[in-house]
C-alpha cells in the first residue's frame, strides 16, 4: 500500500505509483487528493488525461463526486514528456486509454526524478486486463488497488460491468452504460448479456 508519510521529498528522486480498480470505485478522487496534497507542499504538479475522454469536461479531470483538477488532454502519451517540463509530480488520469508507449514515458520521467501518480481502469469490460496499466502496474513502485460496492449484492466489486451487449472496447459512459460487480455477480451478468433469453 502506498504511503505517503513513507516520502522523503529532500531526496530528488522519481518514482511511479498506480491507483487502480473497476469503474466507481474513487481513482480519480484518490488522483485528485494526492494531487492536491503535492501542491499544498508547494510542488511543481502537471496533470494530464487523454484527449478522449471528455464525459464530465473537455480539459478538466472530473470524479464522480464532481471533484476536478485542471489538466492538459493529449492525443498520445508521448506528448506528456513534451509537456511535462520542470516539474515534481505528474498527474495521469483514465491511463487505460492511453497507447502502450506510456509505460516507457513514465519510467523516463521517474528516472528523471519526477514522482509520477497514474489512474486507471486494471480491467475492461470483459474482464481482461486493460491497456497499459498491467505493465504499469508491473514497474511501478506503488500499487493501490481500489474497490466500488457490487450494485447486486453490496460486496467489494472490482469488475466494471457493461450493460449492454456492445462489444467495443472502448466506449464512454457511466452508471447509464456501466456498473461495478463483484466476482460472482459479474460472472452471472456477463453470461447474461451475451445470451439473452428471449
Amino acid at each position: 500500500m502506498f504511503l505517503e508519510s513513507a516520502i522523503n521529498p529532500a531526496q530528488r528522486r522519481g518514482w511511479i505509483e498506480v491507483i487502480c480498480g473497476s469503474m466507481f470505485s474513487g481513482k480519480t478522487e484518490e488522483l485528485i487528493r494526492r494531487l492536491n496534497r503535492a501542491r499544498i507542499a508547494r510542488q511543481r504538479v502537471e496533470i494530464f488525461k487523454p484527449a478522449i475522454d471528455t464525459r464530465y469536461d473537455e480539459t478538466n479531470v472530473v470524479s464522480h463526486n464532481e471533484n476536478s483538477i485542471q489538466s492538459t488532454p493529449v492525443q498520445a502519451s508521448s506528448q506528456i514528456l513534451i509537456y511535462a517540463n520542470n516539474v515534481d509530480v505528474v498527474g495521469i488520469d483514465e491511463a487505460q486509454f492511453f497507447d502502450m508507449e506510456l509505460v516507457a514515458v513514465c519510467n523516463k520521467l521517474a528516472a528523471g526524478g519526477v514522482r509520477v501518480i497514474v489512474a486507471g481502469l486494471d480491467m475492461d469490460f470483459a474482464g481482461k486486463p486493460f491497456g497499459p496499466i498491467p505493465d504499469l502496474m508491473a514497474t511501478a513502485e506503488y500499487v493501490t488497488k481500489v474497490h466500488a460496492i457490487c450494485m447486486h449484492c453490496g460486496n467489494l466489486a472490482h469488475f466494471s460491468h457493461r450493460k449492454n451487449a456492445d462489444e467495443r472496447l472502448v466506449l464512454l459512459g457511466e452508471t447509464d452504460s456501466y456498473e461495478p460487480l463483484c466476482r460472482d455477480c459479474y460472472q452471472k451478468a456477463r453470461r447474461e448479456t451475451l445470451n439473452p433469453t428471449p
